[in-house]
């Protein structure tokens, strides 16, 4: 389907996999000249996904620890949703958040980046930046959300899944800047300056002043304080965190025969995109020294460990349902009751 768009806006659109940092760089992008992005939207983390009805959000495929398994999230250029009106009304539900009188227009969304050829049919002026973290930290990060859980297994089987359709989409695209979290983190200033260039910008001086807003997070009541116009800073070592956690799970875990199978198993697949489970380790020959009976417990760790998280996940959506149910069945002004006293706690607290 051919789509003409004629305002000479460039649309930017920042893809990654969930916890590899697409909502800083996204907010970063922003922030360089002529560009505008989302904000005060008042939706989790500023998303254009939950800004718009064409498509489904991830979680109605299981959640963004899972998404990229269920085939129908996988979207390109032959989606039957990408008609001229389904074009128009997505344009016209993110336009109302840029600011009318910049011409690089950002979006971020995680699972866009399974939806890349989609976006660049109903986008033809489009650029994806595409940001790549390691399995782990994603892996570990992603375990906050509850209702998403999977095990290891599952996750680092979905960041390879994920990552595969990613790499057979690639050569579609016409404009695409790839880089690694952990070289991003290391070095903003250098990749700032090459993603301004990849989108014919620049990037602004430091201002002199600056004030701050929220951005709306999950469980976060009040939000994840940032500021306006300087751009965010970014640490190595929360991706250290999670790698001496991994580390220390291979090493003195009870379980650590479950760990080492999984570095056994995927450590070649997570090397050809320059990723190891083992580098840094004393010792890496124990880790794969193996043997018949350590490798029947892993694998049949890896069965129990996926039937825990979605004995998890069916728990979790059960007592939701029966919360849902009960406060229907509430009167309005209990429920107001209930929210003050929520409200006076939080303040208290």
């Amino acid at each position: 389907m051919k789509q003409n768009h004629n305002d000479g806006r460039k649309y930017v659109f920042v893809c990654g996999l969930p916890r590899s940092g697409t909502s800083m760089l996204g907010r970063n992008i922003a922030r360089l000249d002529d560009c505008t992005g989302f904000k005060n939207t008042g939706v989790f983390e500023d998303e254009g996904q939950f800004l718009q009805d064409v498509y489904l959000t991830a979680s109605a495929y299981g959640g963004s620890s899972r998404v990229g398994f269920d085939p129908r999230a996988h979207r390109t250029e032959k989606s039957s949703l990408l008609t001229p009106a389904n074009v128009s009304k997505l344009k016209a539900s993110w336009d109302k958040y840029w600011e009318a009188d910049k011409s690089i227009c950002v979006e971020k969304t995680p699972e866009n980046l399974l939806m890349t050829r989609f976006l660049q049919a109903a986008f033809p002026n489009s650029y994806f930046v595409v940001i790549r973290r390691h399995p782990v930290p994603v892996s570990l990060a992603g375990r906050r959300w509850k209702m998403a859980l999977t095990s290891f297994d599952a996750a680092f089987r979905h960041w390879l899944h994920c990552h595969a359709l990613f790499e057979g989409d690639r050569k579609y695209l016409k404009r695409i800047y790839e880089l690694r979290y952990e070289d991003y983190v290391n070095d903003q200033s250098k990749y700032h300056e090459e993603i301004a260039t990849f989108l014919g910008t620049h990037v602004p001086e430091p201002p002199q002043e600056d004030t701050y807003r929220y951005v709306t997070q999950w469980r976060n009541p009040i939000g994840l304080r940032v500021p306006e116009k300087a751009m965010e800073k970014a640490t190595p070592i929360h991706n250290q965190k999670y790698l001496d956690q991994w580390h220390k799970a291979l090493i003195q875990s009870p379980f650590k025969f479950y760990y080492r199978y999984l570095a056994q198993k995927y450590e070649s697949e997570f090397s050809r995109y320059g990723y190891s489970l083992v580098s840094g380790l004393p010792n890496v020959s124990e880790i794969f020294q193996g043997g018949v009976i350590a490798n029947a417990l892993g694998a049949l760790s890896c069965v129990v460990a996926d039937t825990g998280a979605l004995m998890w996940r069916v728990a979790l959506r059960c007592r939701l349902a029966l919360r849902l149910t009960a406060k229907a069945m509430l009167p309005e002004i209990v429920i107001q009751q209930i929210r003050r006293k929520r409200e006076r706690a939080l303040h208290a607290g």
